[in-house]
């Protein structure tokens, strides 16, 4: 088995990333993004369905796996692999690709178990292998930029964050709602990271956290951060559509602060797998790694356990 260390590629040698998974997301995220990207060779589509890795790999020009037997195989012709399946699925096999050597570009959330997830960030630090979890907003140009000029301000005194999604409306024919796991868990882990992902870079670690339920799948959160402020988050996929929509907003010393519009998934793909290559070039952990992946689901499996709670 090839090293850890032996994948690391030269910055002008082109990042060889394999797929795993053939769904949805990675039909209209991962694949065309990958596909397109001047420093990425997609170096083969995994999927559960062979119908579906088939299609998949036909349509970007790359070749095709399936089973457990193309898992080792995708592995050994890739210097990382990108993930765009369930988190429970996900999370033994990003542990498998890291002790394969292969860096790691995660989505969210890594797992919605905390042993599952410590397992992928343990396997990446053993391994030596680079880490990122896709939330969207932290790569999105428009929003990565917005929070990183947030984090640099002083004084914020309160935030709210608000994503409600409507794919579990009457009516809704969103083909993400087919995902069993978004179903049983709802906006609270599918959701959840992204406003996570934006509030404790720019606020703190998060030290107290309350949550509560609230119509359908809809769950409210309480936060307190290390640097005194407190924010509130509201995060749902069963919203009438009219109510559906995404805003973040800071209130401190300085006014007020709203999160841009960004431009698609696809974008903010292509700056995580830049990400992904500046953490191998250089060796630096990136911020929105495993090891933070891992606090998001301590996070959210601490919301989950008190409403469940009541």
């Amino acid at each position: 088995m090839t090293t850890p260390a032996a994948r690391i590629t030269p910055a002008t040698t082109p990042l060889r990333i394999g797929l795993l998974g053939a769904g949805p997301w990675a039909r209209n995220t991962h694949a065309p993004a990958l596909a397109a990207h001047p420093d990425v060779v997609l170096s083969g589509v995994w999927g559960r369905r062979a119908e579906a890795a088939e299609a998949l790999a036909s349509a970007h020009g790359t070749r095709a796996y399936t089973g457990e037997a193309g898992v080792d195989a995708l592995l050994e012709t890739s210097d990382a692999v990108a993930f765009a399946l369930p988190p429970d699925v996900q999370a033994p096999l990003a542990v498998r690709a890291a002790e394969a050597g292969c860096h790691i570009l995660t989505d969210k959330p890594v797992a919605t178990t905390v042993e599952g997830a410590r397992a992928v960030a343990e396997a990446a630090e053993r391994a030596q292998v680079a880490s990122v979890v896709f939330c969207t907003l932290r790569f999105a140009p428009e929003t990565s930029a917005w929070i990183a000029e947030q984090a640099a301000v002083d004084g914020w005194f309160t935030a709210r964050a608000q994503w409600l999604g409507s794919l579990y409306a009457p009516g809704s024919a969103n083909e993400y709602a087919d995902s069993p796991w978004r179903r049983e868990k709802g906006g609270l882990w599918d959701v959840g990271p992204h406003a996570l992902s934006v509030l404790i870079p720019v606020l703190g670690e998060v030290t107290e956290l309350t949550a509560a339920r609230g119509p359908a799948d809809t769950t409210h959160l309480i936060l307190r951060h290390t640097s005194g402020a407190s924010s509130t988050v509201t995060l749902g996929l069963s919203a009438p559509p009219a109510a559906a929509g995404m805003d973040i907003e800071l209130r401190g010393e300085h006014g007020t602060a709203e999160i841009p519009r960004w431009d698609g998934a696809q974008a903010a793909l292509r700056g995580a797998v830049d990400a992904l290559a500046e953490a191998v070039r250089t060796g630096v952990p990136h911020a929105c790694d495993a090891r933070f992946g891992l606090r998001l689901t301590e996070l959210l499996a601490q919301a989950e356990a008190q409403v469940a709670a009541g």
